[in-house]
């Protein structure tokens, strides 16, 4: 859809009907539709455009690319469906990134002729929230009474509180407080400080009872919470960079970053075997069921398939074999262990790496910040190095 909006702005789209309008040349018209092809073949990512290659006029590109992300068939719909089930937006996340991915999602879905009303739309988006926002999908799901949600109000009544959130500077665990008091029916005249006092001794109360009980998520201590905590924060900067998943028996582990661009590959000891969440990456894909793997949440992930990916370096193609496609992942990984059983050596020294098998080399970088990265590749290969040791008994599936 954006894709014909763009080319109508552009006045390049009469090639998407397939047809020469009477009166053109040939020559025109094989212009107009290269034009059109090529503005097209810009905005797709390099993957998909190499994927595509082959195709020599816009409404043949404009057919393989429905035919990969809208061919109404079962395996695809059940793909969006576990998708939407499994899209969760986490801790502190962007809301109106959150927004984007649940709409392409929802979008994705609409085009194999899977459609929502607007009432589930609404509670769709109430239900990906994370449980610091419980206190708000409770009183937003109470306002409504008997009478529809619509996803309009929800979507912007999520992005005003996200503001109100960031504005105050609350934690998670205030900002659940201060909703839960909005969702309520305020008491008002003298009922007011009987209220609040109410609220006090409460609070008391249940501080007093669980003080002995509640565990510190910083210092790991007990009798405090993790605002109250006077230790030093842990390293913030090991937390952001890596989330752990292990498969079901325990003795494979994944070590998934959280940011990246999805055309990123870590490069990880800690990783079983290659794996992508990204279905067009795939050469030679044959969809099976492969099992599962567990996030550190315990959310489950399944392995829906595995496939050859070809990762186009600067001046040479890289082929990876046995990638397992795991749509929930938000890294592209890259097993060490898995390149050295195939044949790969790994080396680092100093601020340099080297990716080689034999006397080739594969891949070869430089030191750039907190990462190594590929000099001149079209796909980044970042390192992924965490010294944290519970992270790393978690790799090995220690508890």
């Amino acid at each position: 859809m954006q894709i014909e909006d763009y080319l109508y702005q552009k006045k390049l789209h009469q090639p998407l009907e397939g047809k020469k309008p009477e009166g053109m040349k040939d020559d025109e018209w094989v212009l107009l539709d290269r034009q059109a092809l090529g503005v097209i073949r810009l905005t797709l990512s390099r993957n998909v455009a190499f994927n595509i290659a082959k195709e020599k006029t816009t409404v043949g590109l404009m057919t393989a690319l429905s035919s990969m992300y809208e061919k109404p068939s079962a395996s695809n719909k059940v793909h969006l469906m576990r998708r939407l089930f499994n899209l969760r937006m986490a801790e502190g996340a962007s809301v109106a990134q959150h927004l984007n991915e649940l709409s392409t999602v929802t979008t994705q879905l609409s085009s194999v002729g899977i459609e929502f009303d607007d009432e589930v739309r609404a509670l769709i988006l109430l239900s990906s929230l994370p449980e610091s926002w419980n206190a708000t999908v409770t009183a937003v799901s109470s306002s409504s009474g008997s009478n529809k949600l619509k996803s309009d109000d929800v979507r912007d009544l999520v992005l005003s509180e996200e503001i109100r959130r960031r504005e105050s500077g609350e934690s998670s665990t205030s900002s659940v407080l201060h909703t839960e008091s909005r969702g309520r029916a305020p008491t008002r005249g003298n009922g007011r400080g009987k209220s609040r006092d109410n609220r006090s001794k409460s609070r008391n109360h249940r501080s007093s009872n669980n003080s002995k009980t509640i565990k510190c998520w910083n210092c790991g201590q007990t009798g405090h919470y993790k605002n109250q905590c006077k230790n030093a924060p842990k390293n913030q900067e090991a937390k952001a960079e890596a989330n752990i998943a292990s498969t079901s028996g325990r003795d494979d582990a994944l070590i998934c970053s959280l940011e990246s661009k999805e055309e990123s590959w870590v490069l990880d000891s800690g990783a079983s075997f290659h794996a992508t969440s990204q279905r067009e990456f795939f050469e030679n894909y044959v969809p099976e069921n492969l099992g599962k793997v567990y996030l550190g949440n315990e959310q489950s992930c399944e392995i829906v398939g595995k496939g050859v990916v070809k990762i186009k370096l600067k001046g040479s193609v890289w082929e990876l074999k046995n990638v397992r496609h795991i749509p929930d992942l938000t890294k592209n990984l890259i097993s060490v262990g898995q390149l050295a059983s195939e044949g790969y050596t790994t080396t680092f020294h100093g601020d340099n790496w080297k990716i080689s098998k034999g006397a080739m080399t594969i891949a070869r970088g430089k030191k750039s910040g907190t990462l190594y990265k590929t000099a001149g590749a079209y796909h980044l290969i970042a390192i992924a190095a965490n010294d944290n040791p519970s992270l790393w008994h978690q790799r090995l599936g220690h508890e």
